[in-house]
C-alpha cells in the first residue's frame, strides 16, 4: 500500500481520505490542531469536524501537558478534558480511533464524567473494558503483547445480524481475543482521561481521537491508516 504520510494517505477508492469526508463523523480531535494553550498546558482541544464538540479544561491544575502535538495526562493531578457543551451520544453503530501511548494501565481513555458507568478503560495490560448505560462491562483483549505506544480502533456494528458486536484493532490488526462480545445501549462520552467523578485517570499521552456514528470495513481501514501515520 502506497503511503503518502499524515493526512495524505490514499483512500480505498484511490482518493485522498480525511475523517471529515465521513458524514457520520461525530468528533475529531486532530493531531497538533486546534490546541489552545496556557503556557505549555492544554486548556482546549477544538473539534476539527463540523459538529463543534470542543474539549476544554479551565482548571489550570487539571490541564494536560503539551509538546510536539502530543497531550500528556498526569493521573496525580488528575489531568483531563471535558466537553464544552452537550454530550456525545452513540446509540447505534460506532467507530472510535485513538492514537495513544500508555504508561500505566487502569485509566480511562474516553468516558463520561457526569453519568455513571460510561467508559473505555485500559483495565489491564492486555484488556480494554467497555461499559455502557452502567450495565455489565465487557472486555476486549489483545492477542499478544501489552498496551504501549500505538493506535486503537473500537467498533460496534448495530446494523442487524449480530447486532451490537464490539471489535478491537490494535496497531491495525483485528484482535480475536474476546472478539465476539455484545454491548447494547447508548454510549455517553464527555471526557478524555476520566470517568464520573474524576475517577481512574489516564496515565499516558494522546495524539488524536476520532469518533463516528457508523462502522464499515472501509472506514476501519481508513481510520487505522491515518492513525498509523501519526508518530
Amino acid at each position: 500500500m502506497l503511503k503518502l504520510g499524515l493526512d495524505l494517505s490514499l483512500g480505498t477508492n484511490g482518493a485522498i481520505w480525511s475523517p471529515d469526508d465521513e458524514s457520520s463523523l461525530v468528533a475529531w480531535y486532530k493531531f497538533n490542531t486546534g490546541i489552545g494553550l496556557t503556557g505549555s498546558d492544554v486548556r482546549s482541544w477544538l473539534d476539527s469536524g463540523t459538529v463543534g464538540h470542543d474539549m476544554i479544561q479551565a482548571t489550570t491544575a487539571n490541564q494536560p501537558a503539551f509538546s510536539a502535538g502530543v497531550l500528556t495526562f498526569d493521573p496525580s493531578a488528575p489531568s483531563f478534558l471535558s466537553l464544552d457543551g452537550s454530550q456525545i451520544f452513540l446509540s447505534g453503530s460506532f467507530t472510535i480511533g485513538i492514537r495513544l501511548n500508555v504508561n500505566n494501565v487502569g485509566g480511562i481513555v474516553l468516558g463520561d464524567n457526569t453519568e455513571t458507568g460510561e467508559f473505555f478503560k485500559l483495565f489491564s495490560p492486555t484488556k480494554l473494558r467497555v461499559k455502557i448505560d452502567n450495565a455489565t462491562a465487557v472486555d476486549l483483549g489483545l492477542d499478544s503483547g501489552v498496551w504501549g505506544d500505538g493506535y486503537m480502533v473500537v467498533t460496534r456494528d448495530s446494523s442487524g445480524l449480530g447486532d451490537s458486536v464490539l471489535k478491537l484493532w490494535w496497531n491495525g490488526v483485528e484482535q480475536t481475543t474476546g472478539s465476539t462480545v455484545y454491548l447494547t445501549g447508548t454510549a455517553d462520552i464527555d471526557s478524555i482521561g476520566v470517568r464520573k467523578t474524576d475517577l481512574n485517570p489516564f496515565d499516558g499521552s494522546v495524539s488524536e481521537v476520532q469518533i463516528y456514528s457508523s462502522t464499515s470495513t472501509d472506514l476501519t481501514v481508513e481510520v487505522n491508516r491515518r492513525l498509523a501515520g501519526i508518530v
